[in-house]
């Protein structure tokens, strides 16, 4: 079971110990929406982890689109008392409670080959699944709503100056796959304007690509690939150059950054979260996990046939973190630790 990984216990004990506003959340009702993603899940686990450590009261309802897949993910909790499962999408959502107190939006599509095959559902999910939630939290009086955008908001940047929240790069609205970060700006657009229209206590923080903990072996994403390479002496091989340069985040440091800005940011406002000390181009993310995992004996290389139109268009996204850290957020550790985390955990779950 997917709880009873060693790694993921140690992270879910990490969280429950940072320093966060615990009693903020006591016997309060939080949705998480998307909650069988691998970010979802994660904040599942740690709130369960948290009631269980501080005596919170807690509810915590699970929204899932597949009952399959939240049995396989969260199915070790499903006698815990505190956890609900919800079964419905974003496109029709189910009848929700008549409380609910803080809700957590991480549900979104993230594979880049949906995003160019199907750029209707992505957007319609993302706008019109946000509106709907964002309505359903303004009935109810939310005490607190955030909403995980991605540094793909930034779109197109060709600078490697600090980024803070404003500094937004061109979308290319001709290029399909743009469906996808245009759909997180407006997604954004909307917790501002339910905050400043009706008062709905709504954030937005933008993330750094996530991994770690919980990554389904068969993960498409970059990370996930590399990490099985090293583990199988496999090259890697990349569809693009690897020229695109950014930050990532660790899980359980996705997680706090995420209940950071719940419980002490500010209505209205997107923070970003990233750990500046993992800026890289994704070649030389490559060349890294290849010395530092495998050995040295793999090597990457770049497949001149591989489609790049799936992929976003080159940019540097140098995020400034100042904003989350004034609320008392921080990451911590590099990649190289944070890729050893992650190849752990797939060992692990190998057996």
């Amino acid at each position: 079971m997917l709880a009873d990984s060693a790694i993921l216990k140690e992270d879910m004990a990490w969280i429950s110990s940072s320093d966060l506003p615990w009693d903020k959340l006591r016997n309060s009702t939080v949705l998480v929406t998307g909650a069988t993603g691998l970010i979802g899940m994660t904040t599942v686990f740690a709130l369960l982890a948290a009631d269980r450590d501080h005596d919170l009261g807690l509810q915590v309802i699970a929204l899932v689109r597949s009952p399959e897949k939240a049995e396989r993910v969260l199915g070790s909790h499903k006698e815990n008392a505190a956890l609900t499962f919800l079964q419905g999408t974003m496109e029709e959502l189910p009848q929700l409670p008549g409380r609910i107190d803080y809700w957590i939006h991480t549900a979104c599509p993230t594979a880049s080959a949906f995003m160019t095959a199907h750029p209707v559902e992505v957007i319609r999910t993302s706008v019109e699944g946000t509106a709907s939630l964002l309505e359903e939290a303004r009935k109810r009086s939310a005490r607190g709503f955030v909403y995980l955008s991605s540094m793909e908001a930034f779109g197109e940047v060709n600078t490697e100056e600090l980024l803070d929240e404003k500094a937004l790069g061109n979308v290319d609205l001709s290029k399909v796959r743009s469906c996808y970060p245009e759909s997180k700006r407006m997604c954004e657009m909307l917790c501002t304007s339910y905050a400043i229209e009706y008062g709905v206590p709504a954030m937005s923080i933008r993330l750094a690509q996530t991994f770690g903990p919980g990554v389904d072996y068969s993960d498409r994403r970059v990370f996930a690939m590399m990490t099985r390479n090293a583990i199988s002496g496999e090259d890697i091989v990349l569809a693009t150059k690897g020229t695109s340069r950014h930050p990532y985040l660790y899980t359980a440091q996705a997680v706090t950054a995420i209940l950071t800005v719940l419980l002490k940011g500010t209505p209205g406002e997107t923070y970003n979260a990233a750990n500046p000390e993992t800026y890289c181009s994704i070649y030389e993310m490559g060349e890294m996990v290849a010395e530092q995992l495998a050995g040295g004996r793999i090597c990457v290389r770049v497949d001149e046939n591989g489609d790049a139109s799936r992929y976003p268009a080159p940019s540097f996204l140098n995020m400034d973190i100042g904003k989350i850290q004034r609320l008392g957020w921080s990451p911590a550790h590099d990649l190289v630790w944070m890729y050893r985390r992650l190849e752990e955990y797939l060992r692990e779950e190998m057996g």
